[in-house]
């Protein structure tokens, strides 16, 4: 690839990126949400977080033994059950697993 097709490549990139991201800001008139579609994006936090660990969490990998996952997983899922935040469940799962993390190498 040569030079000027990066270039090309990467101002497409961004032409792409800027239209699809601002195409909601084009109408002089505000556009309503439909009743159903506004219900349906309350979800999409917990959906794109439940898609992001599901998959790490059933996986199997060589990094470290299986209880550090789960053990973090227990304890941000008893996080988000008690306190109902999603910034403090990933908070807390991420401090947990680098806990359970360390505490697994340091035992091994």
């Amino acid at each position: 690839m040569t030079v000027l097709q990066q270039i090309a490549l990467v101002v497409g990139m961004t032409a792409v990126t800027v239209l699809s991201r601002n195409l909601f800001l084009l109408p002089r008139k505000p556009m309503p949400l439909p009743t159903r579609l506004k219900i349906a994006l309350r979800f999409a936090p917990a959906a794109a977080l439940a898609a992001v660990v599901a998959p790490e969490l059933l996986l199997l990998t060589p990094l470290g033994p299986p209880w550090v996952k789960l053990g973090a997983a227990v304890i941000a899922a008893g996080y988000f059950f008690a306190r109902r935040g999603i910034l403090g469940t990933i908070v807390s799962g991420m401090a947990a697993y680098w806990v359970l993390a360390w505490i697994g190498r340091t035992w091994a």
